[in-house]
């Protein structure tokens, strides 16, 4: 495995002790330096403002603030630490509206369980080698629901940043992606 994660926090919002411990031995076979769990969103939440994870792993959680409200509170609240914060939901729900809801609260990665542990790596690969620009609008904000696929050559072409050459370690390029979304924010208001 080529990247270095002994820096990285990774939070990890589960409700099922058995399948935490799962993930937390996946994630430490990836060399993660440190795990923080969580059993529900207050948790959860909390402990993602205290440790300010580099990376936060959300089951869709069976209660009535699901998965999905903590991707809302960390994306939108004034409180939160990093809107930006790459976000991967594993769960066991893989219907399309599920997968459409999940990606429309502002989810960077979805993994269907079980899942293996090469799976889970790729997820976070994909985070690092192919970062998305955030989208802010009156009713969404978080990673480009759009997959690039093709590269468009046409007169709208939108102007991107290519990704980083060398492999970096997940929170610089976090950080990386929260600088540059700050910065074109603060050009954005001082044009209004």
């Amino acid at each position: 495995m080529p990247y270095q994660f002994s820096n990285l926090t990774v939070l990890v919002v589960e409700s099922n002790n058995a399948m935490f411990d799962l993930t937390r031995g996946v994630l430490e076979s990836f060399g993660i330096g440190q795990i923080v769990s969580a059993y529900n969103v207050a948790v959860g939440y909390q402990q993602f403002k205290e440790y300010k994870p580099d990376l936060v792993i959300i089951d869709w959680l069976d209660d009535q603030e699901n998965g999905l409200t903590l991707t809302e509170k960390i994306r939108t609240s004034p409180d939160s630490p990093n809107p930006f914060v790459p976000i991967i939901m594993m769960t066991g729900y893989s219907q399309k509206r599920r997968v459409t809801l999940a990606r429309d609260s502002g989810i960077t990665e979805f993994v269907v369980k079980p899942f293996t542990a090469a799976t889970l790596y790729k997820k976070i690969e994909s985070i690092i080698e192919k970062p998305r620009n955030f989208v802010k609008s009156p009713g969404f904000f978080g990673p480009d629901r759009r997959r690039q696929t093709a590269e468009y050559t046409g007169n709208e072409r939108r102007k991107r940043e290519q990704p980083p050459k060398k492999k970096a370690r997940l929170s610089d390029i976090v950080k990386n992606m929260h600088d540059e979304q700050s910065n074109n924010s603060s050009k954005n208001e001082g044009q209004s």
